[in-house]
C-alpha cells in the first residue's frame, strides 16, 4: 500500500488529545473529515488512526482522532508524517493535478528545449505558480495558465510550455 503526505503532527493542543496539524494538502476538508482514515508514520510503520473532528483554530488545523483521547496518547507522534492512502486520493477534475504529480516533472519548449524541472508549487490566489529549478541559473516562475502550460504528462512527468515573452 503506497501512501502520501497530507501533513505532519507539530504539537499536541489542550488535554484531550487533538494534534495541530501542518497541512500539505489543499483538501483539508476531504482528508481531515470525520470518519476518515489517515496513517500516522512512526518508527517505519503505519499506525491507521480514524477523525474523530477537524476545526481551525487562529490558522492552525486541529485534529483529534478515535480512540486516542489524551494528550498522553498523543504525545509520542508530534514531528510524525500524516499519511493517506493513495486509493483514497480520488479523480480530480480535467486539467487538475496533485502536487506530487506535477513535483518532478521535466519542463520543455514547444520546440523541445528542456528548462528545468518542477521542484516546488506556490499558491497565489488566481493561479498556481510551478517553480522550475534550472541548472547554472536562478529559478523560473511559470504561472499555470492555458497561456503558457500547452501540455502536462504526468505518466511521463514532462510538461510543456509555451514561453512568453519575458517568461524566463
Amino acid at each position: 500500500m503506497e501512501h502520501l503526505i497530507v501533513g505532519k503532527i507539530v504539537n499536541t493542543h489542550a488535554l484531550q488529545g487533538e494534534v495541530k496539524i501542518l497541512s500539505a494538502t489543499d483538501f483539508k476538508e476531504d482528508r481531515f473529515k470525520k470518519g476518515n482514515t489517515l496513517y500516522i508514520a512512526h518508527n517505519g510503520a503505519h499506525i491507521p488512526v480514524t477523525v474523530a473532528s477537524h476545526r481551525v483554530h487562529k490558522g492552525a488545523d486541529l485534529v483529534k482522532f478515535k480512540g486516542l483521547d489524551h494528550i498522553n496518547a498523543v504525545e509520542l507522534y508530534k514531528g510524525c508524517d500524516l499519511l493517506v492512502d493513495y486509493e483514497d486520493l480520488g479523480e480530480l477534475s480535467e486539467h487538475e493535478f496533485y502536487y506530487h504529480e506535477i513535483i518532478g516533472c521535466k519542463v520543455v519548449t514547444e520546440e523541445g528545449e528542456a528548462i528545468g524541472t518542477i521542484h516546488e508549487i506556490l499558491e497565489t490566489g488566481a493561479n498556481d505558480v510551478w517553480v522550475i529549478e534550472r541548472e547554472g541559473q536562478k529559478d523560473a516562475l511559470i504561472p499555470y495558465i492555458e497561456d503558457v502550460v500547452k501540455i502536462v504528462d504526468v505518466e511521463n512527468k514532462r510538461v510543456t510550455i509555451h514561453v512568453l515573452e519575458g517568461l524566463l
